[in-house]
């Protein structure tokens, strides 16, 4: 008969293993284990972080180390969370441990120590020298102390400063290397106030002029807003009991009302004495976002990555206390302990950016319905453009479904016009950023004391660098992709491993005298306005501009005061953005996304197009659109035009039916990388040959080995293979075959599994 421990814990590593590890637990450690208890564990001949999952009665095996220590006075998870971790670890194909880790803040499981409650200073670091400088020697300590640059690059990203451990943590830089840039005269050692000393209330007063009321004398709602809001409190008051959660997609045009719904039911979820999370899908929304819901509720707090690890930590706590109880963020704010958690908004549901890019590679709508799936709750999937998942649900009756088809106002939809660029290159136009209409409609906008909004969804000055005499392109040396001019930097630069190089001056391959700088990019938009349009200040948004704190909120508060008449960027500047006096929109080229190597080129095409026409508009000046593009009469561009979102879902639902792409069917996609483009390949066609042996080809397509659509990227190269099912649970049977087979060697070669993947590339 098998001994029993008494004091015995089931644990989750993060580690590569697809199962739970077993501990005795000492007696002096028992009274303050508990469910969810971060604890220190012997793994091989180390130790390592885990967490307690569980008090079973008897091992599993005879042998076992003891747990070494508990790290946490309060558990940092509740049985919740962990319920909820483990269920995204089997849909996602990762191991338990690291869902774990993706729902805990770096600075949550570090506790930030040395910010503690009795000290009222700690010591800072921030750049003396200008950011210019420091970006022109950058190259040279990247050769001569790696680390030294590793902490000025993160330096570049902060405006105020970063607490010196924090940085050092960071960017692997100790002590040492960190005084040593402060006698080089690039930094500087201060004291900053002790921001974790206690939770302050998410900050307002960024667009102070447009403070909301208070909900009880808030806006009169529309009929169609009242309706919505109906439905969503007829499934709240059953929320808490039902073992499914209560899905309601608001589905409104732009400018429809849509954040007073939210707004609204927050209120008396709040009033049930239940919590709140609205997930945003970009960190420039944030600013807007916080500002509105501050100006109704009390103590809102705000996570996403942009904070430091001191206000994450600060935040997070003041969550876990019960001192905030609405949180706004981004993707990862889903994880928020919210205790009595009653709605989860998903705002722009359609949004790729709620998508994790690293493993766990989880979708945060799909996690937020986990989640309220666990907490009893309602949740609302907010959009003018849902995606084609969401909207069949809803057609199919999964979801409750509320429209909100008319503007606040009863303001018409802007008029868009489609502009065919072949005709522009017909009529001798020199270059084909600004169209003859768009150009005129500007400078009538402008002068009228009106702003303009010019949508391009690509950074940079020039695509590609090429020589016309032979065709040579300059291409990164570790990616299959070409560089991208960047022209304030004087620099071609690889967008997916920042490689970094001088442009030459003459053809390398031909000894051309000159190289030509082919596309438009931001950057080139925004040097070009000041030819254009003279005396009118423009502005570019992209991820090259907006780097660092609080660069967005000075961005948007110097448009929104009328500093800005002209405002430049990427898909960040597309959705959330309420301008009354933007009056005109361009989208510079519509064909950037249409002719990506992906089955939802057209969707996102047609969304981005509807999004950035959904700016304008929205006073009572109105509005105009101008879509610019090769493809006059591709189906996405005209239905986004004709504000027909109805009309292109029904086209778009009919070719993936006929193709078997989701909604109707479930597709997961496996990319293996590695150093030796040979070895890559075998091991590709040895995984696909076991997935055709094992898993129930009546049930699962298995599509590949194909070289991904960019076959390298920093050195290692990629294959890639598709598994496509009807059934969801014949996919998921056919992925648990991967979790035999290691993800990764010595080799250096790895495998990644991507389920409901929103990428091919």
């Amino acid at each position: 008969m098998a001994e029993v421990y008494p004091n015995f814990v089931e644990v989750v590593v993060n580690a590569p293993l697809y199962k739970t590890l077993y501990y005795k637990v000492p007696d002096t450690l028992m009274p303050v284990l508990r469910i969810g208890s971060r604890v220190k564990v012997p793994l091989g001949h180390r130790l390592v972080d885990g967490y307690c999952v569980g008090f079973p009665d008897s091992p599993a095996a005879m042998e076992l180390k003891e747990i070494k220590e508990v790290l946490d006075r309060q558990p940092l998870l509740g049985e919740k969370m962990l319920r909820i971790t483990r269920e995204i670890a089997q849909y996602y194909q990762c191991t338990w441990g690291e869902a774990v880790e993706a729902a805990l803040p770096f600075a949550v499981k570090k506790g930030l120590k040395w910010q503690g409650h009795s000290r009222q200073t700690f010591k800072a670091l921030r750049l003396i020298k200008d950011k210019d400088t420091v970006l022109k020697t950058l190259e040279e300590f990247k050769k001569k102390a790696p680390r030294q640059a590793s902490a000025l690059e993160v330096l570049l990203k902060s405006n105020n400063g970063i607490p010196l451990r924090e940085l050092s943590q960071q960017s692997g830089c100790k002590l040492g290397g960190l005084k040593e840039l402060v006698r080089k005269g690039f930094v500087e050692i201060y004291d900053q106030p002790n921001v974790g000393a206690g939770f302050t209330p998410a900050p307002s007063g960024i667009f102070a002029d447009e403070k909301l009321s208070p909900a009880s004398c808030g806006p009169e709602l529309t009929p169609e807003q009242e309706q919505a809001l109906s439905l969503i409190r007829k499934l709240s008051v059953g929320a808490g009991v039902k073992p499914a959660p209560s899905v309601v997609l608001l589905q409104g045009v732009t400018g429809s009302g849509k954040t007073e719904v939210y707004l609204r039911a927050i209120e008396e979820v709040l009033a049930m004495g239940r919590g709140a999370i609205v997930l945003v899908p970009e960190i420039s929304l944030t600013p807007q976002a916080v500002e509105r819901f501050s100006a109704r509720f009390d103590n809102v707090a705000v996570l996403h990555s942009n904070l430091t690890g001191a206000e994450r930590y600060r935040q997070w706590q003041a969550i876990r206390e019960g001192k905030a109880r609405v949180v706004i963020g981004a993707r990862s704010a889903v994880f928020a302990p919210v205790e009595n958690l009653g709605l989860i908004v998903v705002d722009e549901e359609h949004e790729v950016t709620y998508k994790q890019d690293t493993s766990p590679r989880y979708h945060a709508r799909e996690v937020a319905l986990m989640r309220a799936r666990e907490e009893g709750a309602t949740v609302i999937l907010g959009s003018a453009t849902p995606s084609l998942e969401t909207y069949f649900n809803a057609l199919m009756g999964r979801y409750q479904r509320a429209i909100l088809s008319q503007r606040i106002g009863h303001r018409p939809m802007p008029k868009v016009e489609i502009v065919d660029l072949r005709e522009e290159f017909h009529k001798g136009r020199r270059t084909t950023l600004v169209s003859r209409k768009l150009e005129l409609y500007m400078k009538d906008c402008l002068a009228r004391g009106e702003q303009a909004l010019l949508f391009l969804n690509r950074r940079g000055f020039s695509p590609f660098v090429s020589c016309m005499r032979c065709g040579y392109v300059l291409r990164c040396k570790r990616c299959d992709i070409p560089l991208t001019y960047h022209k304030k930097r004087h620099s071609a630069l690889c967008h997916y491993c920042s490689f970094e190089a001088e442009p030459p001056e003459g053809c390398p391959e031909c000894a051309g005298a000159k190289m030509n700088y082919f596309g438009l990019g931001t950057e080139r938009i925004e040097e070009e306005l000041a030819h254009y349009f003279p005396g009118y200040k423009a502005l570019r948004m992209d991820s090259d501009t907006m780097k660092g704190r609080g660069v967005h909120e000075k961005a948007l508060k110097a448009f929104e005061k009328g500093e800005v008449q002209i405002l430049v960027g990427t898909q960040m500047i597309a959705k959330g953005l309420d301008f009354p006096n933007v009056t005109l929109v361009g989208v510079i080229s519509a064909d950037t996304i249409l002719n990506m190597p992906d089955f939802r080129a057209c969707e996102r095409t047609f969304q981005l197009l509807a999004q950035v026409a959904g700016r304008t508009g929205r006073g009572p000046k109105g509005g105009k659109v101008v879509i610019q593009t090769f493809s006059p009469k591709q189906y996405a561009i005209v239905k986004a035009a004709a504000h027909d979102y109805e009309g292109f879902a029904d086209r778009e639902l009919e070719y993936r039916r006929e193709l078997g792409y989701p909604p109707f069917g479930y597709m997961a996609r496996i990319v293996l990388v590695g150093r030796k483009a040979e070895g890559v390949l075998d091991k590709a066609q040895k995984l696909a040959n076991m997935l055709r042996e094992k898993a129930n080809t009546q049930k699962v397509e298995v599509v590949g080995p194909a070289p991904a659509p960019i076959p390298k990227i920093k050195n290692q190269f990629r294959w890639q293979l598709s598994l496509r099912s009807p059934q969801k649970e014949a996919l998921q049977s056919a992925l648990g075959i991967l979790q035999g087979v290691p993800k990764s060697n010595r080799g250096g070669m790895r495998i990644i599994v991507d389920v409901d993947p929103y990428s091919m590339l």
